[in-house]
């Protein structure tokens, strides 16, 4: 799997580049907000039909224009797909495959996996919850397109119940609208929970593998997964749902949200037994991190047959040595777009087949090979 060139206009502070990338390794340089981010964030959309840095796709066009466009030429096992975006200020984005367009997002099944690993990636281990279940959904979207339309389904009801605590309680009719929610929720709820759990189940193991084998053994990391929905076995799911939010019917009209669903679930790290949120340093933390990033790769490669495209956003100067040689070790299996603000951080990649670019205020000079 490997994108062959990528086309765009008026994306952010892309006027109009059309750029053929390398199917091994391939190295942005530039100063910070010349529009590295941004290169990896338009190849992400064109996998996941979404950026991972904000949730407006408005964000996405250039300042001084209305629309833009993205174009990626995608290679599959051989096979060549065409993906198109585009986005407008006044309608939603509109996805087509091999120009036929898409009825809506949900139907975007490009091909392209793509793991990104930034310094942001710490919120993994330092902040809440939410953190810890966009990374479960995003990489279940990927290796699971039910459950991508899963958890879009779930959040839309959430919406609705949450609106009917707020709005309705005092209408005649709101326990019959409640109950038709809640039985809606349930379903599609035990589908997400049973997902995450086998999930963690086959990505633990790894990921405490890999931490091992950065830590030389001096370190255990652990992971679980803790449901918001206390159940003694997955038969039993709807059935304790379904009580839980009934318990708790009178807190969620006070407060407007409902508060018992997957919508709350967490992971939980430890490092030796401790909570990683809490004790890890900033080196451990970048550690586990590493981890995960790791796993994720191996675990899409496990699923669907072929490695992701590896998207690394000025990640180098957050390792040290030794954690900077094990991730150059990974490239050698999928296409790899890093990014960097000094080429000198690249001194370890080796004499892997590679392609240097320069980019400067949205501008993008490759060097002569």
């Amino acid at each position: 799997m490997n994108i062959d060139s990528i086309r765009l206009i008026n994306f952010r502070n892309y006027y109009d580049i059309n750029l053929e990338l390398n199917k091994n390794i391939n190295i942005f340089v530039g100063k910070n907000a010349q529009g590295k981010t941004n290169l990896l964030e338009a190849i992400y959309l064109c996998g996941q039909g979404k950026s991972f840095r904000t949730n407006r796709d408005r964000d996405l066009i250039n300042i001084n224009k209305n629309e833009a466009y993205i174009g990626a030429k995608i290679k599959l096992d051989g096979i060549e797909r065409l993906v198109e975006i585009k986005l407008e200020k006044d309608r939603p984005k509109r996805i087509k495959i091999n120009k036929i367009e898409l009825k809506n997002i949900k139907e975007l099944h490009s091909g392209l996996n793509v793991v990104v690993f930034s310094p942001d990636d710490l919120k993994l281990v330092k902040e809440g919850p939410a953190e810890r279940r966009n990374f479960l959904d995003n990489i279940l979207s990927q290796i699971k397109p039910v459950y991508k339309y899963n958890i879009s389904k779930y959040y839309k009801i959430l919406f609705q119940r949450n609106n009917l605590l707020k709005t309705n309680k005092y209408k005649p009719n709101y326990k019959n609208l409640l109950e038709i929610f809640d039985v809606q929720l349930i379903k599609i709820g035990k589908e997400i929970i049973l997902s995450r759990a086998e999930f963690i189940e086959k990505f633990t193991p790894i990921v405490e593998n890999y931490h091992r084998k950065l830590t030389t053994g001096k370190e255990e990391l652990r992971l679980q997964y803790v449901s918001n929905v206390n159940f003694p076995d997955k038969d039993t799911i709807e059935k304790y749902f379904l009580e839980q939010l009934n318990e708790n019917l009178e807190r969620d009209f006070i407060t407007g949200n409902t508060s018992v669903g997957p919508h709350r679930d967490d992971i939980q790290l430890q490092i030796d037994g401790l909570n990683a949120r809490t004790f890890a340093s900033q080196g451990q933390q970048r550690t586990i991190v590493l981890s995960i990033k790791l796993s994720e790769v191996e675990m899409i490669k496990r699923e669907k047959g072929l490695y992701p495209i590896l998207l690394l956003d000025d990640v180098f100067s957050e390792l040290d040595e030794d954690r900077r040689k094990y991730l150059t070790h990974s490239f050698k299996e999928m296409q790899t777009i890093i990014t960097t603000t000094h080429i000198s951080d690249m001194d370890k990649i080796g004499e892997t087949e590679k392609s240097l670019f320069y980019i400067e205020k949205g501008n993008i000079t490759k060097v002569k090979e």
